[in-house]
């Protein structure tokens, strides 16, 4: 089996302070209020920053956030609407190439987030009510409040490393 969760990041994650005992609805209103952080963190940098230990640039990130969201809110429905359960993990880097992360733009991954996120709360919302368990390939059973939980993680996550590439872009410059 795959680790995820705390067991992969530690509890609270080592890096961006999550903690994995926030409940399910609490996750949902964090991702709910995601597009406006990374919007707020991104007012001084409307371009694509990098940092040098990190893999993919601010818009980069902000594009993957809203691509996993989307990811995890259509399995949710594929298995609340059609019964499909099973489902497998992705390759991040690989849907990077795919999209072509290299070239994104701030403005219109925002744009994508802007729009993913509420068709995301539905279906977690719906599968939340229904119990929908996913059968995962390498995790095992994932419920809606696992996917909930590790999709808040993840949008935090990276807001942490847009907020690092930000402060450090600005210690670089002296801005």
């Amino acid at each position: 089996m795959e680790l995820w969760g705390a067991a992969l990041y530690g509890e609270p994650c080592g890096e961006c302070g999550y903690t994995w005992a926030l409940t399910a609805a609490v996750a949902v209103h964090v991702v709910s209020e995601v597009p406006g952080r990374f919007a707020a963190v991104l007012v001084t940098a409307p371009e694509p920053l990098r940092h040098p230990d990190l893999g993919w640039s601010t818009a980069a990130y902000v594009r993957h956030v809203a691509d996993n969201l989307e990811t995890w809110a259509y399995r949710l429905d594929a298995a609340r609407c059609d019964g499909r359960t099973t489902t497998a993990g992705y390759d991040p880097d690989a849907l990077a190439a795919a999209r072509d992360y290299a070239h994104a733009t701030v403005g219109a991954s925002l744009l994508a987030l802007r729009r993913v996120v509420p068709g995301w709360v539905d279906a977690v919302t719906a599968a939340l009510a229904e119990g929908v368990v996913l059968e995962h390939a390498t995790r095992g059973p994932q419920r809606a409040e696992d996917v909930a939980r590790n999709n808040a993680h993840d949008a935090l996550h990276h807001l942490h490393d847009v907020r690092r590439i930000v402060e450090h872009a600005a210690a670089v410059t002296g801005s």
